[in-house]
């Protein structure tokens, strides 16, 4: 058990003797793919649908269907990009690569530098806020340091300017730009149900018919009300919360270190990809024609 125990913390205790500067990639590595894979992707669902509580971004989305008619593609597709950006460091050919076929798909819509902050502070903030809550242990300074470095490179390979440099920063951000914009409208909730359909066809256990109660349950109130869905059951919110906390103790105390870094496992692309099957079936041929990924 001691040794078990002395294993668990092998990476946390690597993670302190890095430099979270000069080391943010593998810090990142250590954290999102070894340490918290789960609560990281957890997480990133919920800086999905935060995104829809800003009208303009959730009428954009919404018009486009994309979520509506293709979300699992949609979904696969984010988390690839965000892949192939980081698995070989975020200033690697790869990133490059990745980060110029994302800003020619973005290049197909008028959309403002503000919202690309908002953005991509929600991608930051989600998981982060998520571990905070139900993670197994606390993260360290250098974690923050260095997944705010990443983030913050990611943005200036998109074009960005002005961003935040810390993690409190990306987390001021969000919380400013939510206290003026979060509204509900229509298109938010249709964003939110298409969103949840994807989760339980996405969902590698059977999810059943308790994937969208669990999804609202987890939501902070803001968002909730933003997204226009129900209030849940204060027994039933207090039960899912209580039970990711009686995992994250498991995972402490009794779970051994994870040996292989998690991949996410695309349903789109069961065969694999490649950067060119990236990006929204309606505009495919013409990223295809314009150049090259």
């Amino acid at each position: 058990m001691r040794l078990h125990r002395r294993n668990r913390f092998a990476n946390l205790d690597r993670i302190a003797r890095l430099d979270p500067d000069k080391n943010a990639d593998e810090i990142l590595a250590i954290t999102s793919r070894h340490e918290f894979p789960w609560d990281y992707q957890q997480g990133t669902g919920i800086a999905f649908m935060r995104d829809y509580g800003i009208p303009s971004i959730a009428a954009l989305l919404d018009k486009t269907g994309e979520f509506e008619h293709h979300g699992v593609k949609r979904y696969d597709d984010t988390l690839l990009v965000g892949d192939e950006a980081t698995l070989d460091g975020i200033d690697s050919e790869r990133s490059h690569a990745a980060l110029r076929r994302l800003n020619r798909i973005h290049g197909h819509y008028d959309i403002p530098e503000h919202e690309f902050h908002y953005v991509l502070a929600t991608t930051i903030v989600g998981p982060v806020e998520w571990i905070r809550q139900y993670g197994w242990r606390e993260l360290h300074p250098h974690e923050l340091v260095a997944v705010a470095r990443i983030t913050t490179r990611f943005g200036e390979l998109m074009g960005l300017r002005g961003l935040p440099t810390t993690y409190d920063g990306y987390l001021r951000l969000l919380r400013e730009y939510e206290a003026e914009h979060f509204a509900h409208t229509p298109a938010s909730t249709r964003l939110a149900e298409a969103t949840m359909r994807i989760g339980r066809a996405t969902a590698r256990y059977p999810a059943g018919p308790l994937t969208r109660p669990v999804a609202i349950a987890l939501m902070d109130e803001p968002l909730r009300h933003a997204l226009g869905l129900p209030t849940q059951p204060a027994w039933f919110v207090a039960a899912v919360r209580r039970g990711l906390r009686l995992r994250a103790r498991y995972l402490r105390h009794l779970a051994r270190p994870r040996r292989t870094p998690y991949r996410h496992r695309p349903t789109t692309y069961p065969h694999g990809y490649t950067l060119r099957d990236l990006g929204p079936e309606s505009m495919l041929a013409a990223l295809d024609a314009t150049s090259r990924p």
